[in-house]
């Protein structure tokens, strides 16, 4: 009996780090590590059919367990078919059980599928897969700065890049990074190793010269859009969206201790965000900045439910989102 513990990135934009527990057609996930999704599939309708077709199968919900509540479970169907695939679903559960407080699990997600600049060069990170025969055939080329980020990014370059502008900041990247890449653009998947180096496979609008290639791990965005090439307005628009993904670029690991602690800094600034991810932090520079944006968040949520039993309007909006569902 093989059970998978791994964890991939939720991207375009880059939002976070889903873990998941796997064996065979069932699969637990988590995108906080604290609130877990059990989902089951019937594998069976796949089974006769030819190497490499793809089928669409529907998940049916297990049920969904934290430590806080323990399990709750999902509708209940009588059919042999759903007795074989709860059977999966008791495995994984079983093992969450296990293996719950050991995150994060290692990211797998070594195909990634990059938006490319005029050059052909690697600009804004799109999609992501664990195994090649998850490479969609057809992906969309346009990147995006995120509903999050529509709602609460700002920077202070607009007023150097939009003097008298009214372009959200967050709508003004999405188009530019977009128009960097030319009028018709190209993606391309790259099978990323260890050593960071990425192997070219097939894309979309692709130069067919490219497949094959090898690029270094230099040519690879860190943090998953490129940071040069831009004149220093939109150089600086770019830094001031990295700052704001802070608390989630922080779920990444193998980031130097400089950088980490710079994030850590600049995390502090959404404290819920911090709260909600934090245990999913593969290190920490600086324990007492984040155990502060933690106390930040209590306080200022203990704060919010005493305005509203006092009858008054709520002084923050706070917009916390568990990610739920199969991310594989």
């Amino acid at each position: 009996m093989t059970i998978e513990c791994y964890a991939q990135r939720l991207l375009n934009p880059f939002r976070g780090v889903v873990q998941i527990i796997r064996y065979e057609a069932a699969e637990a996930v988590s995108s906080d590590g604290l609130n877990w999704d059990i989902y089951v599939s019937n594998d069976e309708l796949a089974r006769d059919l030819a190497p490499g077709t793809r089928v669409q199968t529907s998940d049916i919900r297990y049920g969904s367990w934290s430590s806080e509540r323990g399990l709750r479970r999902g509708p209940l169907y009588p059919s042999d078919d759903f007795l074989r695939m709860e059977a999966m679903g008791a495995i994984v559960y079983e093992h969450l059980l296990r293996v719950h407080d050991r995150l994060p699990f290692p990211l797998r997600d070594r195909y990634e599928f990059w938006l490319l600049d005029t050059a052909g060069q690697p600009l804004a990170l799109l999609d992501s897969a664990c195994e090649e025969g998850d490479l969609a055939q057809e992906c969309g080329t346009l990147w995006r700065a995120g509903i999050a980020a529509s709602e609460s990014f700002v920077s202070e370059a607009m007023q150097a890049i939009q003097p008298g502008g009214d372009s959200a900041a967050a709508d003004y990247l999405n188009s530019y990074i977009n128009r960097s890449a030319g009028e018709r653009h190209s993606a391309q998947w790259f099978l990323r190793e260890p050593d960071g180096s990425g192997m070219g496979l097939h894309g979309a609008e692709l130069d067919a010269t490219l497949v094959g290639r090898r690029l270094d791990a230099v040519d690879f965005p860190e943090f998953f859009i490129a940071r040069t090439g831009h004149d220093a307005g939109h150089a600086r628009l770019i830094a001031d969206y990295l700052a704001w993904q802070a608390p989630w670029l922080l779920l990444l690991p193998n980031l130097d201790p400089a950088q980490r602690r710079q994030l850590e800094q600049q995390a502090r600034a959404q404290p819920f965000v911090v709260e909600q991810q934090h245990r999913l932090y593969p290190q920490l520079a600086d324990v007492a900045v984040i155990q502060a944006a933690r106390v930040e968040a209590m306080l200022r949520r203990s704060q919010a439910k005493q305005d509203e039993a006092a009858g008054a309007m709520s002084t923050f909006y706070i917009e916390l989102n568990p990610a739920g569902g199969n991310y594989t």
